[in-house]
């Protein structure tokens, strides 16, 4: 029987398949039907996400309330007392500071949030104080695009920005004859633990909008050329995001390919492996990644994920629900031609 990527990753983590230095696990086997007051019992029925839904659920809604975000220009107005009116920049630390009352954390917050934030604060000093914010310019909206293409950087966005305008933006690389073309597949980087694969061509000839999803600020979308191979590195490391491998890459150039483990992956880090093509899974020790002999037979394949967790919470449990949702989105890449 086969199962959906996501439950055999369950079935993985909970058969003790993941534990340190494991190799490939075995085929998960049926699980044997419960016996209830005499009577046998069907096991639950195994459902396969739609890798759309799963896509869709990734973008943020179109109706969503803008939060105003780091080297964003407001103005802060109040109600009957005009004098106060304040031309601000939101600060790399995400406040602003205001007479009175100094510095009001404002950054990821609605516009309405931010207001309340700063009637609250001068509430001491002023009674029935009504705050409205309004946005000058918007330049949170940042998209780090990478990869194969003609102007790759930091871009900034008035609105909500979709892949394919971040494409544009960018510019798609030409081939050897200087013609354009779209590239067949990208990856969007969201934080330190999710990434999506776009089959970006085949979406598009086959006239799904989908493709033009949208994206948050701060997302890295990668392009790599068609002989690239890499793997995608997540969790505790300083950049998160792809590195490519070759026949002679290790775990440990492709760790410091990513900048190297933050603070918080601790003083001995784990590192899991998975294949999202299959599910398989691999948890190490950053002890057997500095081991000679263990180094020789940790091989990578492009594709998969390498993922640092956070100290102390490398038991199955955390990976059951951090990497199941992972695997599964990128998993998409596998599906997305034949949608």
């Amino acid at each position: 029987m086969k199962y959906p990527i996501g439950t055999a990753c369950i079935l993985l983590f909970l058969s003790g398949a993941c534990g340190l230095g494991a190799e490939e696990p075995a085929q998960a086997q049926d699980p044997a039907p419960s016996q209830v007051q005499g009577q046998a019992q069907p096991p639950d029925p195994q459902l396969k996400p739609n890798p759309m839904d799963v896509l869709r659920a990734f973008q943020p809604p179109a109706d969503e309330e803008y939060r105003l975000g780091r080297g964003d220009e407001i103005t802060v107005d109040f109600s009957g007392r005009p004098e106060l009116q304040a031309k601000l920049i939101v600060g790399p630390d995400g406040r602003i500071t205001l007479p009175l009352i100094g510095a009001v954390g404002v950054a990821d917050q609605t516009r309405s949030e931010a207001a309340k934030a700063i009637e609250t604060a001068l509430a001491d000093y002023y009674t029935n104080m009504s705050v409205m914010i309004t946005v000058n310019k918007y330049t949170a909206n940042r998209i780090m695009l990478l990869g194969s293409v003609e102007h790759p950087g930091m871009l900034e966005f008035d609105g909500t920005p979709t892949l394919l305008e971040v494409l544009s933006r960018g510019g798609i690389s030409t081939g050897p004859d200087k013609i354009s073309r779209l590239p067949e597949r990208c990856a969007i980087y969201r934080g330190q633990d999710q990434v999506v694969w776009v089959e970006l061509k085949a979406m598009m000839e086959s006239g799904n909008t989908t493709a033009d999803l949208r994206l948050r600020r701060d997302d890295v979308v990668y392009v790599p050329d068609v002989s690239e191979r890499f793997v995608s590195v997540l969790g505790e490391v300083n950049r998160p995001g792809a590195v490519p491998v070759s026949t002679s890459t290790t775990l440990a150039s492709v760790l410091a390919g990513a900048g190297g483990f933050t603070s918080r992956a601790g003083s001995v880090p784990h590192i899991q492996i998975v294949d999202p093509a299959s599910g398989a899974s691999r948890l190490l020790s950053f002890k057997d990644v500095l081991n000679p002999a263990m180094t020789l037979e940790i091989t990578l394949k492009p594709g998969e994920i390498v993922f640092v967790p956070q100290s102390g919470f490398y038991h199955a449990t955390y990976f059951l629900e951090r990497l199941s949702p992972l695997i599964t989105m990128a998993s998409m890449a596998l599906v997305g031609s034949h949608l």
